[in-house]
């Protein structure tokens, strides 16, 4: 009969839990990853609507920051889902959907209301992008990403 105490199953959960924890970053990035390649990619495609949208914000150099956003989410999107420099990657990421909740005045006043009602916070458009980007710069891009191969690939090289 197999044992089914609490410790056991306890065990058993922690151990697939453990053979499993490679997925969750590596989902989040291919899924976060793929978004921020489409939406870079369509603000490239329709520059002067984004040129057009970010002038209305008042925001400086409005065709150059557009195009900076574009290639940033575009380019940044592509190494986020691969898992290069993913930490750096991550960082510029954060701090371009920070801008973005910072830049649009509905999301600014969700951005301030973090403490105070988190669910318009949560709520706004950028969170998504924004907390899934702090967690790979926090956490790392996990097991299955370009960096970490690479890095358990020299570390092979100089144990040899």
């Amino acid at each position: 009969m197999a044992d089914l105490s609490p410790n056991r199953l306890r065990g058993r959960a922690l151990s697939l839990v453990a053979k499993v924890g490679w997925l969750p970053p590596l989902v989040s990035r291919l899924t976060i990853g793929g978004i921020f390649i489409q939406t870079g990619w369509g603000k490239l495609t329709h520059l002067d609507k984004v040129t057009g949208f970010f002038t209305s914000l008042n925001l400086p150099v409005p065709h150059l920051t557009a195009l900076t956003c574009a290639s940033v989410e575009f380019g940044g999107g592509i190494l986020f889902a691969l898992g290069i420099v993913s930490r750096l990657t991550s960082l510029v990421l954060f701090v371009n959907m920070t801008m973005a909740y910072l830049s649009v005045p509905d999301d600014r006043v969700n951005f301030s209301h973090i403490f105070s009602n988190p669910s318009d916070f949560y709520g706004a458009t950028p969170y998504t992008y924004w907390f899934a980007a702090l967690l790979i710069l926090i956490l790392g891009p996990g097991s299955i990403a370009v960096d970490t191969l690479l890095l358990r690939s020299v570390a092979g090289h100089i144990k040899s």
